[in-house]
């Protein structure tokens, strides 16, 4: 039983402190720090010969150091479980990224619904890839919604996920991987080969994350149509993963995603979701708000469910 209160308890404070705080800009952040090594690595690797198998072996190398890093230091902290306690509620706060995303999401449409086009096109650009300088409002809103039910996968249910696997240790893994992705994950001249590894070992993580993301997102919102879309369009989606939550969205919401973007000076065709071509509303933002917050808040139910369940077997 002392097991699970171990990880009971981080989980459902950390779930608490993202719920409150969110990431605040100036607070410091694990996943900087896994950022900044990321990019001192690809500086001094990524050059030359060989770059598939540099990419590659500094990958793994920051994968393994970052998860035996945390369970080493989880080792030293069950001398003092009370601190053990407080310092995985902080790490769990920081692997989840909830709070952030809806608040990212929900400026967004308010800047562009108070401010106008040109503003709430620069707004987006803050958690998007795409360029939005000729982007329209439908674009604009169509990218906040497929953004937010990607994430949802990418940023809350996989790092629960993995903290449901093997702690926090799982967790912060996870977010290295995740965090090399978003880094080195373009099919640019210069990240192609040396980033490859790094993209295909995010698709691999996030392959249970992303199809549980959208059965989660069904059953908060009892839609039967979005079940039908995961389904129908999840395997639509050029990326193996990112199809299934927006399938879900679409289905939940009766609306149409994809459609052409450019991404770094490329136009890039992205497969239609769902049929309805339907002008998004202003409104609707609250009602994803409300259904990341309800995926999030089960999943973080269902794992304690599952850690008690699993001590009182034992």
């Amino acid at each position: 039983m002392a097991d699970a209160v171990l990880l009971i308890c981080p989980l459902v404070a950390g779930y608490l402190l993202d719920l409150w705080f969110g990431d605040p800009d100036n607070w410091p952040h694990p996943v900087r720090v896994f950022g900044n090594a990321i990019a001192l690595g690809e500086k001094w690797l990524n050059r030359g010969r060989l770059r598939f198998l540099k990419g590659a072996t500094m990958s793994i190398i920051l994968v393994v150091l970052g998860f035996s890093f945390f369970r080493g230091l989880n080792a030293l902290l069950l001398q003092a479980p009370a601190l053990y306690l407080v310092i995985n509620s902080i790490w769990v706060y920081y692997g989840l990224a909830n709070h952030s995303l809806i608040a990212e999401g929900t400026a967004v449409f308010s800047v562009l619904e108070k401010e106008g086009l040109e503003a709430g096109r620069k707004q987006l650009s803050r958690i998007v890839g795409r360029d939005t300088s000729k982007l329209n409002t439908q674009q604009i809103r169509i990218a906040v919604l497929e953004t937010m039910s990607e994430n949802l996968s990418d940023g809350v249910i996989a790092p629960l996920f993995y903290y449901a696997i093997a702690g926090v240790p799982g967790m912060m893994a996870y977010k290295m991987i995740n965090t090399m992705d978003s880094m080195l994950g373009y099919r640019t001249e210069r990240y192609e080969w040396f980033g490859k590894f790094a993209a295909r070992m995010d698709d691999v993580a996030n392959f249970v994350p992303s199809r549980l993301t959208a059965l989660l997102m069904v059953l908060v919102t009892g839609s039967k149509r979005g079940l039908l879309f995961i389904f129908h369009f999840g395997n639509k989606h050029k990326s193996p993963n990112a199809g299934y939550p927006e399938a879900a969205l679409a289905g939940i919401l009766d609306c149409r995603f994809g459609g052409a973007n450019v991404y770094h000076g490329k136009v890039v065709e992205k497969p239609y979701i769902g049929e309805n071509d339907r002008a998004i509303e202003s409104r609707e933002i609250t009602t994803v708000a409300n259904i990341n917050q309800r995926t999030c808040l089960v999943m973080v139910l269902i794992i304690s469910l599952m850690c008690w369940g699993v001590a009182r077997c034992f």
